[in-house]
């Protein structure tokens, strides 16, 4: 399952994100989204955690949980829906 972590910290590293979902299981992909301009973190990412249970038990324990200074926000990330060519 494919999580969206909004509202980091725009210091948080890609290492710490994964460390944060290893805590409930197999962590297959990690990447905070940066600006190409400025190489600075733009404040979310993904994490993919395969097992199903293991994923809704991160959102629901990291949902609204303080990490730096920032209350996260996590959640199922939205499948993306090809856009119609009209």
């Amino acid at each position: 399952m494919k999580i969206l972590v909004r509202n980091l910290d725009r210091t948080t590293t890609e290492e710490e994100l994964r460390h944060l979902f290893e805590e409930f299981g197999t962590v297959r992909s990690c990447n905070l989204v940066m600006d190409k301009e400025t190489g600075a973190s733009k404040g979310f990412g993904f994490v993919e955690i395969p097992k199903p249970g293991e994923a809704k038990a991160a959102i629901k324990t990291l949902n609204n949980k303080i990490v730096g200074e920032n209350k996260i926000r996590v959640k199922k990330a939205e499948t993306k829906k090809p856009k119609d060519n009209l």
